[in-house]
């Protein structure tokens, strides 16, 4: 900072030798974990129990144990879905837990120095120098831990991620995508099931692609090309093994 108060920075070096220097990554943990979670337990849903189903109605035409199957695919997958978000955001927000501890620390023993930081901020989003003190000189007197949790690592220090929003959503979009498979290849329709499957399989995971490409900010053509070529490798692997190892029956 060109402008800075002499006295500020002559504080801040002796607190740490001239030499305090912390990464900044704001928007990383800010992430809305719970509709990623969505978005990706829908799509496991519906290529998983698509692949099972399709594989099962490959080997045999009886719909009860096609149902059965791809019902007990559903629960299997919903269940270890919501498990894994659980862990997964839970690791999360104990290393959130564990910066905002750090960053109330450093307030504690380094205040010069993290009122510097915070300034440099707002400095590098184009503030002029002293506005931008300014600015971090009042924020820090509001709530200190809160202005640079939010600037600095992307965190709300009263709302952490919650490893149950995460779960929960992932089980009922797991479960809302894996009942479009399972009802299409139900079709009493012998002959249409597995092309029916398809279908709908692939506009399904088109849509799921187009949604996460938006909510990515990702080219949404090469998200949805991935997500649905997926898709047909996995349907086609399980239909082969299905009329390689089952038996048909017409």
């Amino acid at each position: 900072m060109s402008e800075a108060d002499p006295t500020l920075l002559a504080a801040a070096a002796a607190e740490t030798g001239g030499g305090h220097h912390e990464p900044h990554d704001a928007g990383a943990m800010g992430r809305l974990n719970w509709l990623r979670a969505g978005v990706l337990g829908a799509n496991d849903g519906i290529v998983s129990t698509a692949g099972l189903v399709i594989g099962v109605a490959a080997a045999t035409n009886n719909r009860a144990a096609i149902f059965t199957a791809g019902l007990a695919g559903l629960a299997a997958g919903a269940m270890s879905m919501a498990v894994g978000e659980y862990v997964s955001v839970s690791t999360q927000r104990d290393s959130e837990r564990a910066m905002v501890a750090k960053e109330r620390l450093e307030l504690a023993q380094l205040p010069h120095t993290e009122l510097l930081e915070l300034a440099e901020i707002y400095e590098g989003k184009g503030l002029p120098p002293s506005l931008a003190l300014d600015v971090a000189k009042a924020l820090t007197e509001h709530d200190a831990l809160a202005a640079h949790a939010e600037a600095e690592l992307g965190i709300d220090p009263d709302d952490l991620t919650n490893p149950w929003h995460a779960a929960i959503a992932s089980m009922i979009s797991f479960t809302m995508g894996a009942l479009l498979p399972l009802l299409a290849i139900l079709n009493p329709a012998t002959g249409w099931r597995i092309p029916g499957t398809v279908v709908v399989v692939l506009v399904a995971l088109a849509l799921t692609g187009y949604i996460s490409a938006r909510l990515g900010g990702a080219a949404i053509g090469r998200a949805v090309l991935r997500v649905v070529l997926g898709g047909i490798l996995a349907m086609a692997v399980t239909y082969g093994i299905g009329r390689l190892f089952g038996t048909a029956v017409s």
